[in-house]
């Protein structure tokens, strides 16, 4: 969090960028740029080991720095992903190991349509032909 008074510093020079309409579409504009490919990076790195969520979550946060809708996305997705992993610790092991399970498949797949499986198994000598990318991404 920042403190007092870099909070009030930036607010004084966000409303100098507001008070001139170029510079303050100009700064959303790059605002809502950045934000946006924040936004879709974290989304194709949810199902993938790592802070996908976490990602997604500073997309909106970027944006919801200027965009009012983005600020109830924000506190929507963050209430739902909440109570989704309420949900979630409170299963059964089974339920959380087949959802490891399809995450891991999730992800072998997705390498193996990207060509990185048939890459890996080149660097290692092994030239088998159905480990190469079906639609030829990475061939």
């Amino acid at each position: 969090m920042m403190s007092g008074d870099r909070k009030r510093a930036w607010a004084r020079w966000r409303d100098k960028i507001r008070d001139r309409p170029v510079a303050d579409l100009t700064y959303r504009i790059v605002v809502g740029v950045i934000g946006t490919l924040v936004l879709v990076v974290g989304i194709i790195a949810i199902p993938y080991p790592g802070p996908g969520w976490a990602i997604v979550f500073l997309g909106l946060g970027i944006l919801a720095t200027e965009f009012r809708a983005a600020q109830v996305v924000l506190a929507h997705a963050r209430a739902r992903y909440d109570a989704a992993m309420a949900w979630f610790a409170r299963q059964h092991i089974a339920v959380k190991a087949l959802s490891a399970l399809f995450t891991a498949a999730f992800v072998v797949i997705t390498l193996w349509l990207f060509g990185a499986v048939g890459l890996v198994a080149g660097w290692a000598g092994i030239d088998w032909a159905w480990l190469k990318s079906p639609i030829g991404i990475g061939s």
